[in-house]
């Protein structure tokens, strides 16, 4: 059980990690910053759960779990994030 809950918590800490630093690269004033690291842990799990179905489907290398994270962050705060959401289609984005 070990084997499974230490990576795990790693992982979603990595994730709240990046998420705070990708908080960190924006402009300040953000409404709900705790928003970043909260989005960063959820990829950091969902990233390890899709690692784990990887490996037992393909044998996928561990150096493709720390992308998967990094990866999921960018998607779901930089073009897939709330602030896409709520600039709208015809509103330029900043």
């Amino acid at each position: 059980m070990l084997d499974l809950l230490i990576p795990l918590a790693m992982t979603g800490a990595f994730g709240a990690f990046i998420g705070t630093l990708y908080r960190l690269s924006r402009r300040p004033g953000y409404r709900r910053p705790l928003l970043f690291t909260l989005v960063g842990l959820i990829a950091g799990i969902i990233g390890f759960v899709i690692y784990r179905l990887l490996v037992a489907t393909t044998g996928a290398p561990l150096w493709l779990l720390p992308l998967l994270v990094i990866l999921q962050v960018w998607l779901w705060l930089g073009p897939f994030g709330p602030a896409a959401r709520a600039a709208g289609p015809d509103s330029p984005r900043r």
